[in-house]
């Protein structure tokens, strides 16, 4: 690609005007869905179009920025999308630092490191409507959010509790903001549901096939939807002993882990987020140092 032919950014400025003009009606508005005209990108739809967009139309010279896939920053996703951000955008800094970024685009987690208040995390999100199980018609969809009602989604939840006694969701789980709209927040685990409550960080949500931004400001409410008598759990990484699981790598025995299985059938856990790991593994090798 001759990214000389291109706009800084790829986009052109009046994309990037409409996408930050929805993006602002997303922050006033926490949860609501905006629409907006998602453009054509050189890759395919579902490979993190929205969430680069809205990247993009952000994106100053003096950005760092950090792109994650599942917590890693070298999963095919993150690699791609990262060397089309410095191809497109020349003299933006990239970094698999969490501390160090100012953008973090992510697609399936929120990393275990708090963000703070001068950090945008940008989620890539496949589908934004979590009414859509539960109802087709777009329109009566919009009628159901904007009196937020949410009891046929309930009725959902409650028939998983009655098969299975318990809530199945793993990921994508229905969350409440600001006490009205409920949101579908991208594919990420339940482990990282907590974090969108009352984030020092702004939190924006892109689905580009579906032409939709939503966004949780900082230090908003955000609640799972559940039942009073069936509280909120995320995932146990526990063993049969009631033990719980520590990375293989770094030893973390309090953070989102991956699983494993090797050839012989054992099973190993490693952090999903590679920088908390070598950020944990460091320290490790810090102690060790010093005992010695």
């Amino acid at each position: 690609m001759n990214t000389n032919a291109y706009n800084f950014g790829f986009l052109d400025e009046y994309a990037k005007k409409e996408v930050r003009r929805a993006i602002l009606k997303a922050i006033a508005i926490p949860g609501y869905q905006v629409p907006y005209a998602s453009r054509e990108m050189p890759m395919g739809r579902g490979f993190g179009t929205g969430g680069l967009q809205l990247t993009l139309a952000l994106i100053g010279p003096d950005e760092i920025v950090k792109v994650i896939d599942q917590g890693s920053d070298d999963s095919v996703n993150a690699v791609n999308l990262r060397q089309f951000i410095e191809m497109t955008c020349p003299g933006v800094s990239t970094t698999t630092r969490t501390a160090e970024c100012t953008l973090l685009q992510t697609r399936h987690r929120i990393p275990e490191l708090p963000l703070t208040a001068e950090q945008i995390i940008v989620l890539q999100v496949p589908y934004p409507d979590p009414l859509v199980v539960v109802e087709a018609s777009e329109n009566k969809r919009k009628t159901m959010h904007g009196e937020a009602d949410y009891s046929r989604l309930l009725v959902k939840l409650y028939e998983d509790i009655v098969k299975y006694n318990e809530i199945t969701i793993s990921h994508r789980y229905p969350t409440r903001i600001n006490g009205h709209y409920v949101i579908d927040p991208s594919p990420i685990p339940r482990w990282d549901v907590a974090k969108l409550n009352d984030s020092a960080a702004l939190l924006l949500f892109g689905a580009g096939r579906e032409k939709k931004i939503y966004a949780v400001p900082p230090h908003t409410r955000a609640e799972p939807l559940v039942f009073s008598d069936v509280p909120f759990r995320v995932e146990d990484f526990r063993d049969e002993a009631g033990q719980r699981h520590a990375c293989v790598r770094c030893g973390c025995a309090n953070s989102f882990l991956d699983e494993f299985v090797g050839d012989t059938g054992n099973k190993t856990y490693q952090c999903s987020d590679s920088d908390w790991c070598d950020e944990q593994l460091q320290r490790a090798e810090q102690v060790q140092g010093v005992a010695a």
